[in-house]
């Protein structure tokens, strides 16, 4: 999935971004309110994770603005303030689901994915294709019954695909979805990891290159 972070604490910022991109994420940061938008107004994401007490442009004022342009993205809103008082505001702005800090990392992995399979269409906690099955939350994937060892960026793609349910996937798509805004379109990134991840998959194949269109399961 790609997550947007929107904090404007910058150590604690790219502290999440670097645990969220271990957990297999594309993530991209924002450092204050005018800065999210901007990013959300060229980028697809299927979570927001929303600092609500930023300076100049308010969390609240970001959230509000995402759910008037009917954003498809889960917004999961952060705040030091833990009284109900803010919790219901912060809920009220539009934000999907609210977590006060401090909070430990691993609920916040669990939220963010928790949200991301409320995204529609609903993807399923388990996906499986054949003798293949993928579990995104423990990142594990498997098939007929043997383990995969997969890179985060080789796990993403094939979740994608899985995903897709047999749509083919263009190259474009995979870029903007798997990898971070820094990624470069120009390169063979997409290419060469599809490469890897066919011969980790074995045989039969099971990537299906579509010619000028992208990939498939």
């Amino acid at each position: 999935m790609r997550v947007l972070v929107v904090e404007d604490h910058r150590e604690l910022a790219d502290l999440l971004a670097g645990g969220l991109r271990r957990e297999g994420m594309a993530v991209d940061v924002a450092y204050d309110g005018a800065q999210a938008l901007q990013r959300t107004s060229v980028n697809r994401y299927e979570v927001v994770v929303l600092d609500r007490d930023l300076p100049a442009l308010h969390g609240d004022e970001v959230c509000r603005t995402l759910m008037a342009e009917r954003y498809p993205a889960r917004v999961l809103m952060l705040t030091a303030a833990a009284t109900i008082e803010d919790r219901v505001d912060g809920l009220s702005a539009g934000a999907d689901d609210y977590l006060p800090k401090p909070f430990a990392f691993a609920e916040l992995v669990a939220r963010v994915r928790a949200l991301a399979r409320r995204a529609q269409p609903a993807v399923p906690p388990i996906l499986v294709h054949g003798e293949l099955r993928l579990d995104p939350g423990r990142r594990l994937a498997t098939r007929d019954g043997r383990r995969l060892e997969l890179s985060p960026k080789e796990f993403a793609v094939l979740e994608l695909l899985l995903t897709a349910q047999g749509r083919v996937v263009s190259a474009e798509e995979l870029l903007e979805r798997a990898w971070d805004e820094a990624a470069d379109p120009f390169t063979a990134t997409v290419k060469v990891t599809v490469s890897r991840l066919r011969r980790k998959l074995g045989e039969p194949p099971l990537v299906e290159t579509v010619p000028h269109a992208g990939y498939r399961l």
